[in-house]
């Protein structure tokens, strides 16, 4: 169910990743945010920023005085809706179109986006694939590999060519998942890479004190996106987010309050920590 009440009708997309413009409803990637200009002046890189989670970032970054860059596998249709709502909120935006998991393309991505802005402030790693199986057994070495080389690999690439350009008081947001600390049988290789981000997270904070730089994380529960629609069955997608608490799915603009809070100096005397936007779950961890 949506903030409503209403539950998704039944909609299956087989193309991965999932683009934004198949769903119904759409996700709500602005709700009522507010912005105060926590984040004037700076420059974010937001990984998977083309839809989803990382849509609602980049919105509410921009609303917050940050110019944004995008990086997106190649949702070629998702990503120029983002960059219009980014530039109507009075920021400037580029877009860089690759795979994550390939060390060069982070190295060059970054590059290019210090190149456009000059610098680099904050770096969000958001962007993430999973694939759900009914036997663990289904797991082939290829998709254990294939998963952990986004979504971990692809954070410790743009962590290593982002650091040389960041300075005190740059902030690196890791997006985790509540399946890192409850787990799921359907997505062992996905909860696994979401678990090494977690002691990523913890580990890279205490190795950047030095530099000023925070390292926090969120691990967010069921959140409507397009990971959702072409990973889940068309019946499943009609249940998805009840087993939560609040008996339905969360919206990306209800997680990206949490990327600003931890992107600003709000949280200041905070590194190495997870926030958890699940719908009530409670994780103890």
């Amino acid at each position: 169910m949506d903030q409503q009440g209403q539950s998704p009708p039944p909609q299956h997309e087989n193309a991965m990743p999932g683009h934004e413009g198949f769903m119904r409803p759409a996700p709500d990637s602005e709700g009522e945010y507010r912005a105060c200009g926590k984040l004037t002046g700076r420059v974010a890189v937001i990984s998977g920023g083309d839809s989803g989670i990382g849509r609602a970032v980049a919105i509410a970054f921009a609303k917050e005085g940050a110019d944004c860059a995008l990086l997106y596998l190649n949702e070629h249709d998702d990503d120029p809706h983002t960059k219009k709502r980014v530039e109507a909120a009075g920021r400037r935006c580029v877009t860089l179109s690759g795979d994550i998991g390939s060390e060069d393309f982070c190295h060059q991505a970054i590059e290019r986006v210090v190149r456009a802005f000059g610098t680099v402030d904050i770096l969000v790693n958001n962007a993430a694939e999973q694939h759900s199986v009914d036997d663990f057994l289904d797991i082939t070495a290829a998709q254990l590999e294939r998963t952990f080389r986004t979504n971990l690999f692809g954070y410790f690439h743009l962590a290593r060519a982002t650091i040389p350009h960041l300075h005190e008081g740059s902030a690196i947001i890791n997006t985790t998942s509540v399946t890192a600390y409850k787990g799921n049988p359907h997505l062992i290789d996905y909860a696994a890479t979401k678990g090494a981000i977690v002691a990523f997270t913890r580990s890279l904070s205490q190795a950047l004190v030095p530099r000023g730089i925070r390292v926090n994380g969120v691990a967010p529960g069921p959140i409507w996106t397009p990971l959702i629609t072409s990973t889940t069955s068309a019946d499943g997608v009609t249940r998805f987010g009840e087993e939560v608490p609040l008996k339905r799915p969360g919206q990306p603009a209800e997680v990206a309050p949490s990327y600003v809070f931890l992107a600003a100096q709000d949280s200041s005397y905070m590194t190495g920590q997870v926030l958890h936007p699940n719908g009530g779950v409670v994780v103890n961890g």
